[in-house]
C-alpha cells in the first residue's frame, strides 16, 4: 500500500492509496459471496452457486468493483492508524485507476477534529450571584396558586388584569428564531407572567379573541437566560381565549386544598424553597455559559470542517422540529409563518452552531488534559435516574439501553464533570 498525503483548507486532509494488484485480489471469495446473494442462476439457491459459475455469469469487473470495495473499507481504519489521523466524520472517496487486474487508486478526504489550543482554563473566574428570595416574589407565587383554582369564565372582552389568556407565542432575535421560542397553547395570568417573559401583560392587556399582534422590547441585563439578556426581542401573539378568574380566598383551607399543608405560613416555606432551588438551577446555568464563553475566547482554533458545521446545523433543526412538534405545531406552518426556509434557518444558526462545536471541541480536551471520565456505574446510575423521571416514557428509555444512547449519557456525564471542574 502506497500512501501520499496532502493539507486541505477547512481541516481536511486528501489521502491519495494505492493498492496492489495481490491486496484487491485477496478480496475475491468475500466478494463473489456478496455477489452471489443478488444474483439469479438457475438450479442453486442465492448465495449457493459455486464460484466458477459465478464468474462466467458475473463481468470481472463488476467482481472487480466488489473487490476494490471491500479492500477500502477494509484498509481504511489501517489508513487512519498508520498516518494518525482523528476523523470527525466519513471521508469522502473518489476513485482515481479502477481496472481488472490492475493496480486500485483512490483518494480519501477526511474531515479532521480541529486541534486546538487552550488558555489558562484553571483561572477562569464566574462570581456566584447571591441569592435572596424577596417577600413579593414569594405573594406573586401564591397569586399564581390563586389564580390556578379560582373558578374559569370564558369572556368575549378585551383582557383585562388578572385575566387568563391562552395564546400562541413565537420569538426572534435578528430575525432568527430562539431556542424553544415556538410555543402554542400558552397559559398565562395577565400580570402575573413568569421572569422569562417580563413586561409581555402590558402588550397583552386590551386585546381580543384571535387577535394577532408585533412587538418586540429589551430584555433587561439581569435577565437570568443571558441568552437573551439585553438582547432586542421580537415577538408574534395570537390571542386564542380568554377567561375571567373568581379567585378564592387565601388562608390556611386554602394551603391545605394547594397540597396539604397545615397552615399558610407552611405552604409559604415551601414555595421559598422551591424559588431558591430554581433561582439557584438558573444561576449555574448562567455561570456555565458565562464559563464556556470565557473558555472559548482564550482558545485558539485550527479550522472548523465545514461537514462538522453542517452536521450542528441540521441538529438545531431538528431540536427546532421537534420543539414545535411537542407544542402541537406543524414546521412546515411555522417557517410559513415567519416566511422563511431551511436553508435560511441553516445560515442563520451558523454562527451558534460554530459556538456549540467550539465548546464541545473545549470540553473535549479539557476531558482529556485532566484525565476525566465516566465509568458503567456512572452510566447505570444515570440511567435509573432517568428511569424514575420518564417511566411512562418506553421508547424514549430504550433508547438509553443501546450503545448509542450510553454514549450519549457518557458525553453528557462528561460534560458535567468538566464544567463543575471550571466552576470551582
Amino acid at each position: 500500500m502506497k500512501i501520499e498525503t496532502k493539507k486541505l483548507p477547512q481541516n481536511l486532509i486528501e489521502v491519495t492509496i494505492e493498492l496492489s494488484v495481490a491486496e484487491i485480489t485477496k478480496y475475491e471469495k468475500e466478494a463473489l459471496n456478496n455477489l452471489s446473494l443478488n444474483t439469479k442462476i438457475e438450479g442453486f439457491r442465492p448465495g449457493k452457486a459455486p464460484d466458477e459459475i459465478l464468474k462466467q455469469r458475473i463481468s470481472p469487473l463488476k467482481i472487480w468493483e466488489e473487490m476494490a470495495d471491500l479492500a477500502i473499507n477494509k484498509k481504511y481504519p489501517e489508513i487512519v492508524k498508520q498516518e494518525e489521523l482523528n476523523p470527525v466524520a466519513p471521508p469522502q472517496l473518489e476513485i482515481i485507476k479502477l481496472a481488472p487486474n490492475n493496480p486500485l487508486v483512490f483518494k480519501l478526504k477526511v474531515p479532521l477534529i480541529p486541534k486546538i489550543k487552550l488558555g489558562n482554563y484553571k483561572n477562569i473566574k464566574v462570581a456566584e450571584n447571591k441569592i435572596k428570595i424577596e417577600e413579593n416574589q414569594i405573594e406573586k407565587a401564591i397569586l399564581e396558586l390563586q389564580s390556578m383554582r379560582g373558578k374559569e369564565t370564558l369572556v368575549l372582552r378585551k383582557s383585562e388584569k388578572g385575566d387568563k389568556v391562552n395564546l400562541d407565542l413565537e420569538l426572534f432575535h435578528d430575525k432568527v428564531p430562539l431556542d424553544n421560542g415556538h410555543i402554542k397553547n400558552f397559559s398565562l395570568i395577565l400580570g402575573l407572567e413568569k421572569e422569562y417573559f417580563p413586561g409581555l401583560s402590558d402588550k397583552i392587556i386590551g386585546l381580543k379573541k384571535d387577535a394577532q399582534a408585533e412587538f418586540s422590547f429589551k430584555y433587561p441585563e439581569s435577565h437570568p437566560d443571558k441568552k437573551i439578556a439585553g438582547k432586542l426581542i421580537n415577538f408574534k401573539v395570537k390571542i386564542n381565549n380568554i377567561y375571567n378568574i373568581d379567585l378564592p380566598k387565601v388562608d390556611d383551607q386554602f394551603s391545605k386544598s394547594v397540597g396539604n399543608f397545615n397552615s399558610l405560613n407552611d405552604l409559604k416555606k415551601k414555595i421559598k424553597e422551591n424559588l431558591e432551588e430554581n433561582a439557584h438551577a438558573k444561576e449555574d446555568q448562567r455561570r456555565e455559559i458565562k464559563i464556556l464563553q470565557e473558555l472559548i475566547n482564550q482558545t485558539q482554533f485550527e479550522e472548523i470542517p465545514k461537514i462538522l458545521i453542517d452536521n450542528e446545523t441540521n441538529k438545531m433543526i431538528e431540536e427546532l422540529k421537534a420543539s414545535i412538534e411537542q407544542s402541537s405545531g406543524k414546521f412546515e406552518e411555522y417557517l410559513q409563518s415567519i416566511k422563511s426556509s431551511v436553508e435560511l434557518l441553516k445560515k442563520q444558526f451558523l454562527s451558534k452552531a460554530e459556538e456549540r462545536i467550539k465548546s464541545a471541541l473545549c470540553i473535549r480536551e479539557i476531558a482529556q488534559k485532566e484525565k476525566i471520565s465516566v465509568n458503567e456505574e456512572e452510566i447505570k446510575k444515570e440511567i435509573e435516574k432517568i428511569s424514575n423521571l420518564y417511566k411512562n416514557q418506553e421508547e424514549l428509555l430504550k433508547n438509553f439501553a443501546t450503545e448509542s444512547g450510553k454514549n450519549y449519557l457518557k458525553n453528557l456525564l462528561t460534560n458535567r464533570k468538566v464544567i463543575d471542574l471550571l466552576r470551582k
